[in-house]
């Protein structure tokens, strides 16, 4: 059993790779970036729980985990392996090269026949060491339909501003089908997560169909850089993946057989697009990629050297048959965030705050962000979609979501929040008091009235209880105006009743003043 435990949004990727797509242990490891032992151990457990795919949607992460993982049991005492039938080593080796078939598949044959034999872990670690001894330089074979290779082309394409004359590069993204050739070819002006999502997509359509694997170098649009909680697979391109009913099996490092099919591919189309296109001028993105479609049609259409066919020929006999069919919606651009539910049960999202049931305070959520939803997601489970709001300092609550009895189910109430302010002092009381009557709700209120009482932490009570009274003399009670109030040290100064005007006072030589109509003998007459 491996020493630690991977998340459940990566055992429902194993499971679903394993029932659905039908991969081997090794290609899902691959995918999930875990050890192959570690894709055999977890599906040995869902064997063990009689786990079904597709799961039911009542199953959320932690029944499954329940059922993966229960409580444990004392564990029979295994014998020797002394004295046990070796498995047939070479047969096993020359086995795995079949489709679906797997160490576990060969174990459960064995066992038919050996009843008294090795114990799956043993069978699985004496074949590991087996083929250790190994050196074997396996030639790859792309089966129809199987694996598309997607990279970038190294140079670029300048476009140029036709007002500013300011040349702007654009980089050729590439999509390769390993068994037919087949070509998908197209500009933009980024490598970032927006654009690589949008090309496969386009892709995709292209093809008409979708493989059975995704093979991406490691572009970091792809493979996630820094992520704490899941530092693999980008977490957009696997819910692309999972959209498309496929999977994504990235380039090994230092492994170029892996991306051969791309880096010919691409080879192919700086000879054949990129240098055809070199003495031409463009003046913007669709001028550059209805040149790039023409040349790509003539690749996909120009003869093979060593082949009596075509690209386009190879792809109608072998890949487009055994594509599987796109769903009815492309898949819509979404970023993924990590959020946690606020005591006010709002969850913060770009400055704007969406409600979640309030049984969910403080829990941890998933945040699935597009231009136009936000759908929030806990443990496999999605709990609430709001249809995305750019207004900063807003809340967006949905009636359901708030408590029937506030103080009966929450940590929080209003009067707990106002005495907490009391023992401050009495302007700040105010002042908090103040906060959640201009909400709609109070609980709309909790997050500045918290952010409120903290400031003492950072300025003294005292401070704090001197800018509460200033900021309700002056109307201005939110936290902000406190805040700034601390900040520019104005609660050290007075509050004191406005000054009459001094407008009249000014010493000034057109500024003649009352006595000097008396002097004369004039009277003003109003």
């Amino acid at each position: 059993m491996p020493s630690w435990r991977i998340s459940m949004r990566k055992i429902r990727e194993l499971l679903r790779l394993k029932f659905e797509q039908g991969l081997t242990n090794r290609q899902i490891a691959r995918s999930c970036n875990i050890s192959r032992p570690s894709v055999a151990h977890y599906l040995a457990r869902a064997a063990a729980a009689g786990i079904t795919w597709p799961q039911p949607e009542e199953q959320d992460d932690a029944v499954l985990e329940q059922l993966l993982f229960p409580l444990p049991q004392s564990r029979r005492p295994v014998g020797s392996a002394k004295d046990r039938p070796e498995p047939d080593m070479l047969h096993i080796h020359r086995e795995l090269r079949n489709k679906h078939v797997t160490l576990q598949l060969l174990w459960h044959e064995y066992k038919d026949t050996y009843p008294d034999g090795l114990q799956y872990s043993q069978f699985c670690d004496h074949y590991r060491q087996w083929a250790q001894k190994l050196s074997v330089t396996m030639r790859q074979e792309y089966k129809a339909g199987d694996k598309l290779f997607i990279d970038y082309a190294g140079p670029t394409i300048e476009i140029v501003n036709p007002v500013t004359g300011e040349a702007k590069p654009a980089y050729l993204f590439v999509a390769v089908l390993g068994a037919s050739n087949y070509t998908y070819v197209e500009a933009a002006f980024s490598q970032d997560l927006a654009s690589w999502i949008g090309s496969h997509v386009r892709a995709l359509n292209f093809f008409g169909g979708v493989p059975a694997c995704l093979v991406p170098d490691n572009l970091k649009s792809g493979v996630t850089k820094a992520c704490r909680y899941e530092p693999d697979i980008n977490p957009t391109y696997q819910a692309l993946a999972i959209h498309y009913g496929t999977a994504v099996m990235p380039a090994r490092p230092r492994r170029p057989r892996d991306k051969a099919k791309a880096e010919v591919g691409v080879q192919i189309c700086e000879r054949w697009i990129l240098a055809a296109l070199r003495h031409r001028t463009f003046f913007g993105l669709g001028e550059l990629n209805a040149a790039i479609a023409e040349l790509r049609d003539k690749l996909n259409t120009r003869k093979l050297r060593k082949l009596d066919t075509t690209r386009a020929r190879l792809f109608a006999e072998l890949d487009q048959p055994a594509l599987r069919p796109l769903p009815s919606e492309p898949f819509s651009l979404s970023a993924i965030k990590r959020v946690r539910v606020n005591i006010d049960y709002h969850v913060d999202i770009d400055g704007h705050y969406y409600s979640v049931p309030y049984q969910l305070v403080h829990q941890e959520l998933e945040a699935f962000i597009s231009n136009s939803t936000i759908e929030l997601v806990h443990k496999g489970r999605r709990i609430a979609t709001h249809v995305r709001s750019f207004i900063r300092g807003k809340p967006t609550t949905l009636p359901e979501h708030r408590p029937k009895s506030h103080q009966q189910y929450l940590e929080w109430t209003p009067d707990r929040i106002i005495q907490w302010a009391r023992t401050i002092g009495p302007s700040t009381a105010t002042a908090v008091a103040s906060i959640m009557e201009s909400r709609a709700y109070p609980e709309q209120g909790y997050r500045s009235c918290l952010g409120v009482l903290r400031l003492g932490k950072t300025y003294s009570n005292e401070r704090l209880e001197a800018a509460c009274a200033r900021a309700v003399h002056s109307r201005v009670t939110s936290y902000k105006s406190i805040q700034s109030i601390l900040k520019n040290g104005l609660d050290r100064q007075s509050v004191n009743p406005e000054p009459p005007s001094t407008a009249h006072n000014v010493a000034h030589i057109n500024v003649r003043g009352s006595g000097y109509y008396r002097s004369k003998g004039v009277t003003h007459v109003a």
